[in-house]
């Protein structure tokens, strides 16, 4: 590793052993990057110093900052780090805030400092952060003070966290009033080295408790270099939007790398519901929108009499992009969506198409810069066409912040997913299910994703979630959750109807033998179908009903 920068060695001192990291690929020329680099100086700095400061940079209700307007106010956040606040190269800061100019002006100044950022979602409680609080060690954080309430809670839970400063309140221990001082308009970013560590992001914990995964300077690049450069393909006139919280990668993709790579502008909504999506679109003109397949099946039905005539691509991910939503999608807009799978220890998409390569139904193909293959249980290459573990690598990888779930994670220098894939001769990878996900009936394997796109085809069904529900007999059954559209009734008859429908679209066994009529699905921030709460759900009943 190249000499860190970092004074304080928290962040190295527990990185996984080396031996158990995955291997790193760098076969494209662009992902290799010099020793020392910090990426807030390509993302940002280059701007002025290519005397295109005065681009539209971010956007949002209230104001819109240009390129050196947000420079400037990351230098001033920088300054207040380091004079005010003491932070050393390395520190961890805690940020809270919904996605808003000032959240992303924070979040660029600490990696521009030398700090390492642990962006937290503002959904969050007290418990939660002081989680991400302890296990990252840290001192300081940085908050919307509209979100004070529960970051005031957080700190008797979290002995190390001494400070936290809040911005959008009066008083002269503001963040505002820190960074209004003369001479903070400049700022020196720190000589960090390429594989010093900038972002913590702690993944979502639906499998226990939340594992902080590690990036490097270097990552942050290797992303908009890999995907945003050969799979996105935007340019400098491009105007960002998107649902995710910057507190995902997903989002951080989204809002800030891809856009500010290219020199384009970045939406911010502090509300992003399907509704509040169109509404951004229309008004600001948004040319990329990026969000989970759950809220473009939503804007199908609200996207009649919207001006989204600005709209050229769309991505997908967070969960696999039904079929039926791909051709609804299409129909009414005539926009492809991009599907893609990504993870937050590969830190973005790491596989993924673009619009002229798409295949309908499948993810994609592995994007330049990655390396992708199916292996069995053993690690084993399958065959093309046979259905087996995703195993990924390229130049970002899982490195999780003193975690043994690393070892799970890595093996044989392959990042494991955790998803069930096939690959066909011509190298698209097919989504099955998370592995965990798969559901085993009477000795036959069944991938919920797939029912799942089969009945959302069906006009009566709003939105569905298939699991597996324990059957003495089987074993498993396959169960369905359904909401279903306005002025439909979920009997007997309706059930046999989608059954049938079910039938004679795919193999007659994967048909759900048990359908239960739901108001609504368990879904994250992000609108990731939560399957886990349904197995749970399906669990119960299935209890419930040998008690009585």
């Amino acid at each position: 590793m190249t000499p860190s920068a970092h004074i304080d060695t928290f962040t190295r001192d527990n990185l996984p052993p080396k031996e158990d990291w995955p291997d790193f690929v760098f076969a494209l020329p662009e992902l290799r990057y010099p020793d020392r680099l910090n990426c807030v100086t390509e993302l940002l700095d280059t701007w002025i110093a290519r005397r295109e400061g005065d681009r539209p940079c971010l956007v949002s209700p209230s104001e819109t900052l240009t390129y050196a307007q947000l420079a400037e106010r990351v230098n001033r956040i920088a300054n207040v780090l380091t004079r005010d606040l003491r932070l050393d190269p390395g520190n961890r800061v805690l940020l809270r805030a919904p996605n808003t100019p000032m959240m992303i002006a924070a979040y660029l100044a600490v990696i521009k400092a030398g700090g390492v950022v642990v962006a937290t979602m503002p959904l969050l409680r007290a418990k939660e952060l002081s989680y991400a609080a302890g296990k990252a060690k840290i001192r300081l954080a940085l908050c919307d003070a509209r979100l004070a309430d529960e970051m005031e809670k957080t700190r008797p839970l979290a002995p190390a966290l001494e400070r936290v400063v809040y911005w959008g309140k009066d008083g002269a221990d503001s963040l505002e009033a820190l960074m209004s001082k003369s001479g903070y308009e400049r700022f020196t970013a720190c000589d960090t080295a390429a594989d010093d560590v900038c972002l913590i992001g702690f993944t979502s914990g639906t499998t226990g408790e939340p594992k902080g995964t590690m990036h490097f300077h270097r990552d942050m690049l290797a992303t908009c270099d890999s995907y945003g450069r050969h799979v996105l393909q935007a340019g400098g006139n491009d105007r960002f939007i998107g649902s995710a919280p910057l507190a995902f990668t997903f989002g951080l993709g989204g809002h800030v790398l891809f856009p500010l790579r290219v020199g384009a502008a970045s939406i911010q909504i502090e509300r992003a519901t399907p509704e509040d999506l169109l509404a951004g679109i229309e008004k600001f003109r948004a040319t990329i929108c990026f969000t989970a397949p759950t809220a473009y099946r939503a804007m199908l039905a609200q996207v009649k009499g919207r001006d989204i005539s600005s709209l050229r691509k769309c991505v997908s991910a967070g969960e696999a992009l039904p079929k039926a939503t791909f051709d609804a999608w299409q129909a009414a807009t005539g926009i492809r969506i991009m599907d893609g799978i990504g993870a937050t220890e590969m830190l973005h998409i790491f596989i993924g198409s673009p619009e002229s390569e798409i295949r309908p139904g499948s993810t994609g193909r592995v994007v330049p810069g990655y390396e992708a293959k199916i292996v069995d249980d053993d690690g084993r290459d399958v065959k093309r066409g046979e259905i087996g573990r995703l195993a990924v690598r390229g130049p970002t990888g899982c490195r999780y912040l003193a975690d043994p779930r690393q070892k799970k994670y890595v093996a044989g220098g392959w990042n494991l997913t955790g998803d069930t894939y096939s690959q066909d001769a011509d190298g698209y990878f097919w989504y099955q299910a998370r592995s965990d996900d798969m559901i085993i009936s009477a000795g036959y394997n069944i991938a919920g994703p797939e029912v799942e796109s089969v009945l959302l085809a069906h006009p009566a069904v709003a939105e569905c979630g298939v699991v597996g529900a324990p059957d003495e007999e089987r074993g498993q059954i396959v169960k369905a959750y359904i909401v279903l559209r306005p002025g439909q009734t979920g009997d007997a008859a309706l059930t046999k109807t989608l059954q049938d429908y079910v039938k004679a679209s795919i193999a007659p066994y994967k048909y759900p033998r048990a359908v239960e009529y739901v108001a609504q699905l368990p879904r994250t921030q992000t609108g990731k179908l939560q399957r886990f709460e349904l197995r749970k759900m399906a669990g119960a009943d299935t209890v419930r009903k040998m008690a009585s």
